[in-house]
């Protein structure tokens, strides 16, 4: 996996809810666009791009890399929406 700090702008948001799920994340590619999602939901890759956020870290897919400058807020929906369905 390549190491790269500053490709991409992150959101303010997004770098908060990293840190406060004391976890790493993927940015990955669905159907409706971009998500981020727990490595747990799915796993990194070889290929994907990392950056690190605080003691965490953001997994990029490579295919995603091509499409995006900036990290934005509206990439967690998903996944916030699929954890108010657990609960």
């Amino acid at each position: 996996m390549e190491k790269n700090q500053s490709i991409f702008d992150v959101d303010p948001e997004v770098r908060a809810f990293i840190s406060e799920r004391k976890g790493d994340f993927r940015l990955c590619t669905t159907c409706g666009g971009p998500v981020i999602v727990p490595v747990e939901m799915k796993a990194p890759k070889d290929s994907d791009i990392v950056m690190q956020i605080g003691p965490n870290k953001l997994y990029i897919s490579r295919v995603q890399a091509h499409h995006l400058r900036r990290i934005e807020k509206h990439m967690l929906a998903y996944y916030e929406g699929y954890m108010e369905k657990r609960i």
